[in-house]
């Protein structure tokens, strides 16, 4: 079995059992989807929802969030846990 028919039988188990998958986390595009999935490691999903309504509005795109510097970021997401890690 190569590598992409072993993905493409984990994908479609995955659709079968959870045709729409849902998760806790809120979020408008997959980019921001991305961002609440990183920072939700060994955090609450309330958490995560209260931080990124803000995050998301100051970086609404891979662009803003890549032309920001650390300290700015870091005002963000401080409350989360082990801010420096994500």
């Amino acid at each position: 079995m190569t590598i992409r028919q072993r993905y493409e039988g984990i994908i479609s188990i995955f659709k079968e059992i959870m045709p729409e998958p849902k998760t806790e986390l809120h979020y408008d595009t997959p980019f921001h989807l991305l961002l609440a999935v990183i920072l939700s490691a060994q955090c609450t999903d309330k958490r995560i929802n209260m931080v990124t309504p803000a995050l998301f509005e100051r970086f609404p795109d891979p662009e803003s969030l890549a032309a920001a510097n650390e300290d700015e970021v870091f005002e963000y997401i401080k409350s989360v846990t082990f801010p420096n890690n994500k």
